[in-house]
């Protein structure tokens, strides 16, 4: 039985039939999905959105009654809310915190990546595991012995007790040790040979090409100490101490709760990690590709 052989002239209207079917389904498709993920948009987003006007209402009509969109937008709820509570002291606090930790994990973390990325020695893939591991203990487990250590040490209402329990974190050097592993080989076989040490092939060839991943643990590192509530609401009970987060609490009374206060100092808190991330958005998701799980 012969082989059908389509006409020449034929053979164009298929192909601009095979485009066209493409392209409707690729319409249906992304039809398809706007369909699915506009309505989870708008949940995910109403909370904020909430936060945003009740923000702007009137004191006193926070809640009662539960409308969505203010009739009246008072943005002096936000310069009431700078003048309620020292919140150019808490953004100093958290500044300084967040940057110290991020410098230390950046530091310590890349010599501890590095170590069990390049070296060698005997137990450094058990060791790896072993530290690794501690990521699976809830932080709530080791709170009460830390919280005591911190006391014997007499750090409370300290910059210590905020900064030094988070010096190091398990996950950032993770993400270096992934991403130092897939620096070649012939770099650093050609700086043993020009003479460099270890500290100078560290900071002067593999962390430059790592930049991304850096960036990376630098944002979860400061993100994470900016949001942070519960470790900085034990230890620094001092007005003068306090973060961003539990300075917040400062319109929380034990009868009374300013709700549009609280929702303009939350608006205020939530801008500098945004801008940080925003401006890091395009180093952030490139470290995060090159960090993945190799060899």
């Amino acid at each position: 039985m012969g082989t059908h052989v389509l006409h020449p002239l034929q053979q164009p209207a298929l192909k601009r039939s095979s485009i066209l079917f493409a392209g409707r389904k690729k319409v249906f498709t992304n039809l398809g999905l706007l369909i699915v993920l506009v309505p989870v948009a708008l949940l995910v987003i109403t909370p904020y959105l909430w936060m945003v006007t009740g923000s702007l209402k009137e004191r006193g009509h926070f809640s009662e009654p539960p409308y969505l969109f203010p009739s009246t937008f008072d943005f002096s709820n936000y310069q009431k809310a700078w003048e309620g509570a020292p919140f150019a002291r808490y953004f100093l606090n958290t500044a300084g915190v967040a940057a110290a930790v991020v410098l230390s994990r950046i530091v310590l973390g890349g010599m501890a990546a590095y170590a069990f990325a390049i070296l060698k020695f005997r137990g450094r893939d058990l060791l790896f595991f072993l530290y690794l591991s501690t990521m699976m203990i809830p932080f709530y487990a080791i709170l009460i012995p830390l919280f005591l250590l911190i006391r014997d040490l007499n750090w409370i209402n300290s910059y210590q007790a905020l900064i030094v329990p988070r010096m190091v974190d398990a996950f950032g050097i993770l993400l270096l040790r992934q991403a130092f592993i897939g620096v070649p080989r012939d770099y650093l076989d050609a700086a043993r040979v020009d003479g460099a040490s270890h500290w100078h092939t560290l900071w002067r060839i593999v962390m430059p090409m790592c930049k991304p991943t850096a960036l990376t643990v630098a944002i979860f590192s400061f993100l994470f100490v900016w949001n942070d509530f519960l470790w900085p609401f034990l230890v620094a009970n001092d007005t003068d101490m306090r973060l961003i987060q539990t300075g917040l609490q400062a319109f929380s009374g034990r009868y009374l709760t300013e709700w549009t206060y609280w929702m303009a100092g939350t608006i205020m808190a939530t801008i500098p990690p945004i801008l940080f991330f925003l401006l890091a958005q395009k180093q952030f998701i490139s470290g995060l590709a090159r960090s993945g799980i190799k060899g």
